[in-house]
C-alpha cells in the first residue's frame, strides 16, 4: 500500500467515524428518552403500590420498583420498558444522573450532569465497545472504541467535528489530524512497508510526503 493509498483509506475511515459518532449521539438521545418515559410511568397513579401487610414472599415479582427519599422524592427506579430493563438514579432535585439500560442491541451505561446533559456513555454490542466522555458545554468530547478491525481514540472539537484520531488496525498504527472541515491534513502511519508521513492542502492534494 502506497502513502497516497494509505491517505485515501484513512480519509474514508474519517467519514465512517463521523457516521458512528452520529449513531452514538442517537443512542444518548434514546436513553434520555427512556428516562423521560420512566419518569412519566412512575408518576402515573396505580403504578406504585403500597404494602398490604401480608407475609413477605421469598421471591418478589413486579414490573417496577421505586425508591423515595425522606421527602417523598423519587431517587431510584427499576423498570421493565419496551426497550429493555432500565435502572435510573436521580439526585435530590429529581434530575436524572445515571442510567443503566439493557437494550436489544446491547447494554449502555450513561452519566449525566445537573442539567441532564450526557457526560459519559459506555456502550457495548456485537460490533463495537465504545466509551464517550464529554466536557462542559461546548467543550468537545473524546471517543475510545474497540471492534473487530482494531482500536481507536477520536477527539472532537466544540462543534462536534472530528479533528484527531489515533488508531491501530491490521495495517498498523496511524495518527490522523483533520482541519475544521474534517479533511485529513496530516497523516503519520506505520504500515507493513514501513513508516509514512503525508501532508495535504485544503483541497486534498498531497503537498508533501515521505517516503
Amino acid at each position: 500500500m502506497t502513502t497516497d493509498e494509505r491517505l485515501e483509506k484513512l480519509e474514508r475511515e474519517l467519514a465512517r467515524a463521523k457516521r458512528r459518532n452520529r449513531r452514538l449521539l442517537v443512542l444518548a438521545l434514546v436513553v434520555a428518552g427512556v428516562a423521560v418515559v420512566t419518569a412519566a410511568w412512575i408518576g402515573t397513579p396505580g403504578n406504585a403500590s403500597a404494602g398490604t401487610g401480608a407475609k413477605v414472599p421469598n421471591v418478589v415479582r413486579a414490573t417496577g420498583f421505586i425508591l423515595e427519599d425522606a421527602d417523598g422524592k423519587t431517587r431510584a427506579s427499576l423498570d421493565v420498558l419496551p426497550g429493555g430493563p432500565a435502572l435510573s438514579l436521580r439526585d435530590e432535585n429529581g434530575q436524572l444522573r445515571a442510567m443503566l439500560v439493557a437494550a436489544k442491541d446491547g447494554p449502555a451505561l450513561c452519566f449525566y450532569d445537573e442539567k441532564a446533559c450526557p457526560r459519559a456513555i459506555l456502550d457495548a454490542n456485537k460490533a463495537v465497545s465504545m466509551l464517550r466522555l464529554y466536557g462542559a458545554a461546548a467543550a468537545g468530547h473524546v471517543v475510545l472504541n474497540t471492534n473487530r478491525d482494531g482500536q481507536g481514540l477520536r477527539l472532537f472539537d466544540e462543534n462536534d467535528r472530528l479533528r484527531a484520531e489515533f488508531k491501530v488496525d491490521k495495517d498498523g498504527p496511524a495518527l490522523i489530524l483533520a482541519d475544521e472541515n474534517r479533511k485529513a491534513r496530516a497523516v503519520l502511519g506505520v504500515i507493513n512497508e514501513g513508516p509514512a508521513l503525508g501532508l495535504r492542502d485544503a483541497t486534498g492534494k498531497t503537498i508533501w510526503k515521505a517516503p
